[in-house]
């Protein structure tokens, strides 16, 4: 069961804070290795490649990647109504938030004249992946799906494992979902090899290369993200799921307990820490977590995280320091839970969501409440956003001078050449002067 630690009397500081947080253990060292074969092979052998790995990790013998149009008809029309609900109201949520997050160009104009536009651009194309394994995730098609519409995206192409279960397609839910939301190319692809096809494009498969890559999955998936950025843009990391709550006396211990629990059950490797100053409190929780974990449909994987060295229950002399823990962890998902968070929020600046008061649980943002959930992991938070419209999104300056206006700066920009040792680029000025070149 997770444990109790007691912080309270220890030296701990902003310099020092970061040796008291509960981390995931150390990956699998060959694991890069691994992931490297795996999309060269891809890269160099194409479909051929993909057939394989399908065979070998997802027991998917005779891979057909392609998704038909009437297999996606098919899907949406099979859908469970009160899920469609569902996932039309994340939709709709989702999509308002996504829009009302969008960037507004601008423009300078300079009293001397001339003016700089920022503009916004989005990617012409764009690769989702959507996991697979020990769960099935419509919410993660809409959160990418709707932030690259939002963006402006033209060609959005979704990725999602083959289901040995459902005759080596994808699985029926996630199929349904990107019905919903207009998306038309689809390929039962998973894991490294599914990134690398997104990178570098399947010509058998008519498979174009994309220019973004975002979307969750296991080791493979982030190291294989990892291992093209730069070849394409990628979104944060996002690895194992983590949930850090700071909540004092006043906080309820079930509904505490309820939503570590509530991130347990996404991996063995969930990261679930309560950091508070209150024993009383803390001792609630872990009686409250332990009949939980007990009860819980996915036990097995709920105690494996709950009993990792990333979890725990840290208890602490001050809110103050419960800030400075936080922070340090940067987690994936920051919940909120004492009696005047309004002091706090402004102080937490390292997490992928924050989610305040009692009836703010992570797992609303998870599904409906409008909130992107495909957020950075494994302190990446400290550096990196989550998902939204600006992920999609090249921001462009259109510079825009004429003679009279770059005369007022002509002398400035031939000064700092000729500081550089840059002489051509000050001749790119001075012709513009001179009466024999003049091209007004």
């Amino acid at each position: 069961m997770i444990r109790l630690t007691d912080l309270r009397g220890l030296s701990i500081t902003p310099t020092s804070v970061a040796s008291f947080v509960p981390r995931v253990p150390a990956g699998d060292s060959d694991l890069p290795h691994v992931v490297e074969e795996l999309m060269h092979s891809v890269r160099h052998n194409g479909l051929s490649a993909l057939v394989d790995q399908a065979a070998t990790f997802d027991g998917v013998d005779d891979l057909e990647p392609r998704t038909t149009p009437a297999e996606l008809s098919r899907a949406a029309s099979e859908l469970e109504r009160s899920l469609k609900a569902a996932i039309q109201e994340s939709i709709r949520r989702v999509r308002a938030a996504s829009e009302d997050s969008l960037p507004v160009s601008a423009t300078t104009e300079f009293h001397t004249g001339g003016t700089v536009t920022m503009r916004h651009v989005p990617v012409h194309r764009a690769g989702v992946y959507v996991p697979g394994g020990k769960a099935v995730y419509p919410s993660s098609v809409i959160m990418n799906v709707v932030a690259a519409q939002a963006a402006g995206v033209k060609e959005i192409v979704l990725v999602s494992p083959p289901q040995a279960e459902f005759a080596g397609r994808i699985h029926p839910t996630i199929l349904a979902t990107a019905e919903l939301l207009g998306v038309t190319e689809v390929y039962a692809l998973g894991g490294a090899g599914a990134i690398a096809a997104l990178a570098w494009g399947v010509p058998e498969l008519d498979l174009n290369p994309v220019a973004v890559i975002t979307g969750p999955g296991n080791q493979y998936v982030a190291a294989a993200k990892r291992a093209v950025r730069g070849v394409v843009g990628i979104d944060s990391e996002a690895g194992p799921s983590e949930i850090a709550i700071i909540a004092d006396a006043t906080a309820h211990p079930e509904f505490v307990a309820a939503d570590l629990v509530s991130q347990a059950e996404h991996d063995e490797l969930a990261s679930v820490v309560l950091v508070t100053d209150s024993w009383e409190l803390a001792e609630r929780v872990t009686l409250s977590l332990e009949r939980r974990a007990a009860e819980a449909e996915n036990t097995e994987r709920v105690s494996s995280a709950l009993g990792g060295e990333q979890s725990a229950l840290l208890v602490c002399d001050s809110l103050e320091h419960a800030v400075w823990l936080s922070n340090a962890m940067a987690p994936e998902h920051l919940q909120v839970m004492v009696s005047e968070p309004e002091g706090l929020l402004p102080l937490l600046t390292n997490a992928g969501a924050i989610f305040v008061g009692n009836y703010t649980p992570v797992s609303a943002g998870d599904y409906a409440a409008g909130s992107n959930h495909v957020l950075p992991t494994h302190g990446t938070a400290a550096f990196s956003s989550g998902l939204s419209p600006l992920t999609f999104l090249k921001s462009q300056q259109i510079v825009d001078y004429d003679k009279q206006a770059l005369s007022h700066i002509a002398a400035h920009v031939e000064n700092f050449a000729r500081a550089e040792h840059l002489p051509a680029h000050a001749e790119a000025i001075a012709v513009r002067f001179r009466p024999e070149d003049d091209g007004a």
